[in-house]
């Protein structure tokens, strides 16, 4: 691939090893931390007299923060930091043991709330079980947690082989959503992972062997695949047919290369003809769903002709009489005459029964016969037994009774045959004649069944008489409550005559406050202004009802996610118990593994240190003609013994040993240019290195034995040694093949030591997933218990929140009957109000005329002094009479004024009365209201 190196400018390193190094930030952070009397000035001044000459260490220049001490150049950019209260912070970490105790040994349920997510440390210490205990981190301050952590962290990404880890910077305001573009770019540049999108753009990403090409893409081009034998020219044939570019694929050995994209072309090509063939195939399965369905309704369309065919011709021939006779008698053809086949069945009847009385005549004769020959055969016996002498007569009668005896025996038996079949004719005429009786007994049956009906329809008339007398007796019922209800219209139409005489006389008691129009209204205005305020009053009361109802549903969502957490945590114990089973079978294997594979290292270095035994003897037998490789000897002994101590040793020893390894690399390089040297001497040697050839051989057979692959290299090496054991060639490469499988044999043990380290790391974790994962069991166990309570407060709760609920709704009812009452008394006082406002309008027009009458007494008065001062005095007198009567008139009117006046005031104070108990009513009311619906809520919700 051609590319080209970019340097990013800004590189990591600095900044990690400014912060890692021995006097690093870290580093001095610690060490502050130690000392009680260091502040936060002397750690900047520290940090400033220590890494203040470094080029990744600045000056603070930050807009956001103007009171920073000091800034970072990473790779990202210039971070600025504030050191404010840093040893304060760095010397208060949370200490796991007093965590273990607040979660095991307190009783407050918040205290374990809020460390529910710490893991914790168990209070009893775990076994060791014989293994060494490694040095943990130190745990005094938070940098110091945090380094172990970040330890475990690279440990555990070294262990594995993450496909890519980069962590970004989002913004660099530390503000949680937002994301500034520019900085993300500039960081994705200076990773290099832009550079390397770009660098995969120019090659091939994309592989794939020539098998599986050909199997996938054949669809394209069947013909041009088949062409050849021969992967490429196949290859490039198809790629041609379809006008793939080849600039976006290369052609190798094995595989095919494709560059970024590439191969998206391919499969949508592919995809186009499968989509067509898949398109054909559903045709085709169409077709033949659809002809079935075709030829369905074709056959219920000539059916549907058929029908009407038939139907047709019904319709000509239903009024033609012989028609109408057959339809009628058809359902009788083919039936059988009963009485026929009765008389038929009796004439069968006796015709057997006169046969089977033959046959019983028959039986009877012969037995008859049978007696008599047994009598004559009695008389014969007590004649042969009274005439002895004449043998043979008596054997000839003998013979002739036998002969006799046994054609009697066979019409015997086939009499008794005929009156078998006899007997199994009458079997059936008696089993015709009881079927003929049964379709007699059916109809019996059925003339029983229609009597059977008339009864039941006989007692459905008798229960349908009572239902009616029964119903007769609700009509009168009902009459009877009838009457009730008259008489209650009686009794409320008396109560309606004397609430109308009440009315009465409260309209008399209007009548007399309508002198009190203007108080009235200014009490009336101070109502508008109470009915404002009852108005806002009853808005914030509605708000906290809205608020209570909010409270509410919380608190039924929070029950519902209680029970669902519960379940939950049932769900996730089950799998933490299958967790913890699995994990358990696993480190039971685990264990196992690292117990073999300690007993391969034991035996790798029983087999190291016995190749090392034979290395020592053969330079010790060659001591004398190679100093330098007894040299080299010892310096292998020393590896090889540090080998054995760094068994488990970390990733560091591990790179150390790659170290030594390439020294003895270098090292065999300066003993085989010693060896080219040395073979004068070691020509001179020949004879004296007999004797350690045979040790050697016996040396080599036991290595070669633990090694199967060498034992081809080992017979041609033993032929070779034997056939000229005095060349110093032979010794060279015995000492090779030993030098071989030594490397070998420290590979294996390179080997086995990572799968152990490997091993033990995989034991510490599962411990600590063990630990954790009971640490979790525990916490959830507590946690169920806790929900189990709750629940149970829960039950309690409902329980009194239902009583509350039934007393709430006897108080709401007398609530409501109250607030009807006083709602009545409200609307009576109303209507009093506006008697009042009405009598006050009256007397207001009164008080108008009364003032006209005034003004006219006055121009009369006017008058009759111009009348007085022209005519005489005479009429003073008349006048001064005239005037008293109407002052008179005047105080009579005023005090009448007054009198109202104290009325109208007495009515506002008990109007004012009567409006604080209705707005108390009001008020109670609708609390009462909420907390009905409330409880209402409550109880659907439970």
């Amino acid at each position: 691939i051609d590319w080209v190196m970019v340097d990013f400018g800004m590189d990591l390193a600095a900044a990690i090893i400014m912060f890692e190094k021995p006097m690093g930030i870290w580093a001095i952070l610690e060490e502050e931390s130690l000392f009680p009397k260091a502040t936060d000035k002397s750690f900047e001044e520290k940090l400033k007299a220590s890494l203040g000459k470094l080029p990744v260490f600045l000056k603070p220049a930050s807009k956001t923060d103007k009171n920073a001490h000091f800034g970072v150049s990473h790779y990202a950019g210039v971070v600025n930091y504030n050191v404010t209260s840093w040893l304060e912070k760095n010397k208060d970490p949370v200490n796991e043991t007093v965590v273990e105790l607040f979660k095991s040994t307190s009783t407050c349920q918040l205290l374990k709330h809020l460390w529910r997510d710490h893991p914790g440390q168990p209070t009893t210490a775990p076994k060791d079980d014989g293994k060494k205990k490694k040095k943990g981190g130190g745990g005094k301050t938070v940098s110091s947690v945090y380094l172990v952590s970040l330890s475990e962290l690279m440990t555990t990404l070294y262990s594995c082989e993450p496909h890519f880890v980069r962590c970004l910077v989002p913004n660099t305001h530390k503000k949680p959503g937002d994301v500034e573009p520019p900085l993300i770019m500039h960081q994705l540049t200076c990773n290099g992972v832009l550079e390397g999108i770009r660098i995969c753009m120019r090659g091939f990403p994309n592989r794939m062997p020539y098998p599986d090409f050909k199997m996938r893409y054949a669809c394209l081009g069947q013909a041009e695949i088949a062409s050849s034998s021969d992967n490429k020219v196949a290859s490039y044939a198809l790629m041609d047919k379809i006008n793939f570019d080849r600039e976006r694929y290369r052609l190798g050995h094995t595989l095919v290369f494709f560059r970024a994209g590439s191969l998206a072309g391919l499969e949508e090509a592919r995809d186009g003809l499968v989509i067509k063939w898949v398109r054909f195939i559903q045709g085709e399965v169409f077709k033949r769903v659809r002809t079935r369905v075709y030829e369905k309704k074709r056959d219920q369309r000539e059916l549907i002709k058929v029908a009407q065919r038939n139907f047709r011709k019904f319709l000509g021939m239903r009024d033609w009489g012989w028609f109408i006779i057959i339809q009628k008698t058809r359902g009788m053809i083919g039936l059988p005459n009963p009485e026929e086949e009765l008389r038929l069945l009796e004439e069968k009847a006796n015709a057997t029964f006169g046969k089977y009385q033959e046959a019983l005549d028959v039986t009877k004769n012969l037995e008859g016969q049978m007696g008599s020959l047994k009598d004559d055969i009695g008389a014969m016996t007590k004649q042969l037994s009274e005439e002895q002498g004449n043998v043979s007569v008596y054997t000839d009668r003998q013979a002739k009774a036998i002969t006799i005896k046994g054609e009697a025996e066979v019409e015997l038996v086939q009499q008794q045959k005929v009156l078998a079949s006899e007997e199994n004719s009458r079997t059936e005429l008696a089993a015709e004649v009881k079927a003929h009786s049964g379709s007699i007994s059916a109809v019996k049956k059925d003339i029983e069944d229609v009597e059977l009906a008339i009864l039941k329809v006989e007692q459905e008339k008798g229960n349908r008489d009572h239902t009616i007398k029964t119903l007769q007796d609700e009509v009168g019922e009902q009459d009877e409550v009838i009457n009730k209800l008259n008489k209650e219209k009686k009794h409320l139409s008396s109560t309606q005559a004397k609430s109308s005489e009440d009315l009465a006389a409260a309209e008399e008691k209007v009548a007399h406050l309508m002198s009190v129009k203007s108080q009235l209204e200014s009490t009336l205005d101070q109502l508008e202004g109470g009915l404002d305020k009852e108005k806002k009053s009853r808005a914030n009361l509605e708000k906290a009802k809205r608020k209570v109802e909010g409270d509410l549903k919380m608190a039924q969502d929070a029950v519902a996610d209680l029970e669902r957490a519960k379940r939950e945590v049932e769900g996730v114990i089950a799998n933490k118990e299958k967790n913890n089973q699995l994990l358990s079978a696993k480190l039971d294997d685990e264990q196992s593994l690292v117990a073999k594979a300690q007993k391969n290292i034991k035996e790798l270095q029983g087999r190291v240190e016995g190749a090392e035994e034979e290395l020592e003897a053969e330079r010790q037998a060659r001591a004398q003609a190679e100093r330098q490789r007894s040299d080299l000897a010892r310096e292998i002994d020393q590896l090889g013994e540090r080998l054995d101590e760094a068994g488990g040793a970390t990733v560091a020893q591990v790179e150390l040993n790659k170290k030594r390894e390439s020294e003895i690399v270098k090292l065999r390089k300066d003993v085989e240019e010693t060896n080219i040297s040395s073979e004068s001497v070691l020509s001179n040697m020949k004879r004296k290195q007999g004797d350690a050839v045979a040790e050697m051989t016996e040396q080599i057979d036991a290595l070669q034995k633990m090694k199967a692959k060498i034992d081809k290299d080992k017979t041609i090496i033993m032929s070779e040694i034997a056939d000229a054991r005095a060349a110093t060639d032979e010794v060279l490469r015995a000492q090779a093949s030993q030098d071989k499988s030594n490397k070998a044999l420290l590979d294996a043990l390179n080997a086995t030591n990572k799968k152990v380290d490997a091993a033990n790391l995989t034991l510490g974790d599962y411990g600590m997933s063990k630990n954790k994962i009971a640490n979790e069991n525990s916490e959830l166990l507590r946690i169920v218990g806790d929900l189990d309570n709750n629940l149970n407060m829960v039950a309690k709760s409902k329980s009194a929140l239902g009583a509350q609920l039934n007393d709430v709704k006897a108080l709401c009812d007398n609530e409501a009957r109250e607030r009807q009452l006083l709602l009545g008394k409200f609307r009576n006082l109303e209507h009093e109000v506006d008697g009042a406002k009405e009598a006050l309008d009256e007397e207001a027009a009164g008080r108008e005329n009364i003032l006209r009458l005034v003004a006219k007494a006055e121009g009369d008065a006017a008058l009759l002094r111009q009348k007085y001062e022209v005519e005489a005095v005479a009429k003073g007198e008349e006048l001064e009479m005239t005037k008293m009567k109407l002052t008179a008139r005047n105080t009579e009117a005023e005090a009448t004024i007054d009198n109202m006046n104290a009325k109208l005031i007495q009515v506002e104070k008990a109007k004012g009365k009567i409006q604080g108990e209705i707005n108390e009513m009001t008020v109670s009311l609708d609390q009462a209201q909420v907390v009905n619906a409330s409880m209402e809520r409550k109880a659907k919700a439970f």
